[in-house]
């Protein structure tokens, strides 16, 4: 029997604008938008509506703002009822909104937490991020290895978004070094990306700490259906599992392509990408040809 997936996007999906149609539109993403502005303590619906791209940028701001649009684009749905859920880093915190394990509020906290602890943990390790594509993973992997052993500098595969597509995480010095050997190797391209900081590398390691504490008192319930979490890339049913995941999560790789298999493998057929942009549909397609794919934005 053929199943519907819903899968939430992460950082980096966020626009200026996002969420306005939404709110002038509809009633309830109105509502949940002005308790959002509410429990945040700032109007994050103003910045996300007319806000600068530069403004959206700051982690302590996308991370809510991406959630938002998500959980909101989700909740108007009818009669969404998924037989599985994914997110994508950040994401995932939306996905388990969606299948009832956080509510709204309890999620959107967690998300601000993360945010500002992911921030801090930015500013003390100065670290970036590299996309390398067209390379087989397990070369990128033994690439890393390599340079984590010579150098002594952190530099880890953090992001499995696609065959042909992974981002490594690290300290800037180890992360230039590995770029150079993945262009040696036969990489199309390593190319450093404009983020904060090393998001799902060690170096999150303050940032986990502070998260870890939020999320052991915070309660989650049951699921009403399996979340295939990002360090786990198998479904996953008990809260307190999905707690440790969700920890964990932050200095772990995300393996999107391996999720995606895995919800594939489990049956399947659809998938549901609930919030801004395309970025998992395009990723999807990519990882199983045959997916059907659509998105609510």
């Amino acid at each position: 029997m053929s199943k519907h997936a819903y899968v939430f996007p992460g950082q980096g999906a966020q626009f200026s604008g996002m969420g306005k149609m939404l709110y002038e539109t509809n009633e309830t993403a109105k509502a949940l938008f002005e308790q959002a502005n509410e429990i945040l303590g700032f109007s994050i619906s103003d910045i996300m509506f007319t806000g600068s791209d530069e403004a959206l940028k700051q982690t302590n701001v996308t991370q809510p703002a991406v959630f938002l649009h998500s959980v909101i684009a989700y909740k108007t749905i009818e009669n969404a009822v998924p037989d599985m859920v994914a997110g994508h880093s950040l994401g995932e915190f939306s996905a388990l909104v969606a299948n009832n394990t956080l509510s709204f509020e309890d999620a959107l906290m967690l998300v601000s937490i993360r945010a500002r602890a992911m921030q801090k943990a930015c500013e003390m390790n100065p670290s970036t991020m590299a996309a390398v594509l067209s390379l087989a993973d397990e070369k990128v992997e033994e690439i890393c290895r390599q340079v984590e052993n010579e150098t002594g500098e952190i530099v880890v595969p953090a992001n499995y978004n696609c065959p042909g597509q992974l981002v490594i995480s690290g300290s800037v010095k180890g992360i230039e070094t590995a770029c150079e050997r993945m262009k040696a190797a036969g990489a199309k391209r390593a190319l450093v990306l404009p983020v904060g900081g090393a998001f799902h590398s060690p170096l999150m390691a303050p940032a986990k700490e502070e998260l870890a504490a939020a999320i052991l008192s915070t309660p989650f319930n049951t699921p009403s259906c399996p979340v295939y979490q990002n360090v786990a890339a198998k479904a996953v049913s008990s809260a307190e599992e999905i707690k440790q995941n969700l920890i964990d999560q932050l200095t772990g790789a995300v393996k999107w392509t391996q999720c995606v298999q895995a919800m594939v493998a489990d049956g399947a057929t659809n998938f549901t990408e609930a919030g801004p942009g395309k970025v998992l549909q395009g990723l999807i397609n990519k990882i199983h040809k045959e997916a059907l794919t659509n998105g609510v934005s």
